[in-house]
């Protein structure tokens, strides 16, 4: 009898080609990098199921990936596996987290608060068939290696998270009537987070107190009202840093209602473990 060949996950296989390449499509998985124990990724993860089940705990909340599901993970979220079936498969897209911070995926940050408490979406047969699509392009063009093959495969994983917003958009309408508060908040908050960071401020637009406000955005997204404030802020100021470079970080700060520069930059240290400046010059 043949002995069955082991299973070694390519997350597991292939970390260097992570890191030097910065987005990276992995087909054929089935199952975790860790197998069976708690796995928690350092990078940025969406994963296409597409044949079997594997029944999961994301954090502390029941999940599943199965055909035709796709779930957008954030770096630091723990997973473990329940059970999965045997002919399990699906497709990971492994994004480094440092390109979070490139401009042109600003959308998965900006729709976080969506997928950080429910990070599954199940799509129709035409939305699927569009999702997969757009990966075999990735894929084509990991395989021509193309020139400026990151700005190519950067502008192609915008587009599928764009596709897969609209398809999400239209299924939570369905049940958008629960998380009114939260959703009317985080589109407040991109039109006013310049000039306002105060909770109060969004919780006297809601016509809540802001200790009843704070506790029904937790409710609705998994985390309170200033968590949210905190990473508009950032995402915010690592943008300016990033493309207005003609910019100095005291008008940045300026710009953010900081009233003193080093106010803002002990708030973006905290936030992200390196100064305004240590940031920009990392990129």
């Amino acid at each position: 009898m043949k002995k069955k060949p082991t299973y070694t996950h390519p997350m597991n296989l292939y970390p260097q080609k992570i890191n030097e390449e910065g987005i990276v499509v992995f087909n054929d998985v089935r199952g975790l990098p860790s197998g069976d124990e708690p796995f928690v990724s350092t990078d940025y993860v969406i994963c296409i199921g597409h044949k079997g089940r594997i029944n999961l705990m994301y954090d502390d909340i029941a999940d599943c990936s199965e055909q035709r599901t796709v779930g957008v993970i954030f770096p630091n979220h723990r997973l473990l596996k329940v059970d999965k079936t045997d002919d399990y498969r699906a497709t990971l897209i492994v994004v480094r987290e440092s390109l979070l911070k490139d401009p042109m995926l600003q959308i998965i940050n900006q729709l976080r608060y969506r997928y950080e408490p429910h990070p599954n979406v199940k799509l129709d047969r035409h939305e699927y068939k569009m999702i997969t699509s757009v990966v075999e392009g990735m894929c084509e063009i990991t395989r021509l290696q193309l020139p400026d093959r990151r700005m190519l495969m950067t502008r192609l994983l915008e587009f599928l998270l764009r596709l897969l917003s609209h398809y999400r958009k239209g299924k939570l309408n369905e049940t958008l009537a629960d998380k009114r508060v939260s959703a009317r908040f985080l589109a407040e908050l991109k039109q006013h987070i310049r000039q306002h960071r105060e909770v109060s401020f969004y919780a006297e637009k809601a016509c809540l107190s802001s200790k009843h406000f704070s506790a029904v955005v937790k409710q609705e997204t998994g985390q309170n009202a200033a968590y949210w404030i905190h990473r508009q802020v950032v995402a915010e100021a690592k943008m300016l840093l990033h493309v207005r470079r003609d910019l100095s970080v005291q008008i940045i700060a300026d710009m953010l209602g900081f009233e003193e520069q080093s106010t803002f930059s002990r708030y973006f240290r905290r936030e992200t473990g390196m100064s305004p400046t240590e940031f920009r010059n990392s990129e």
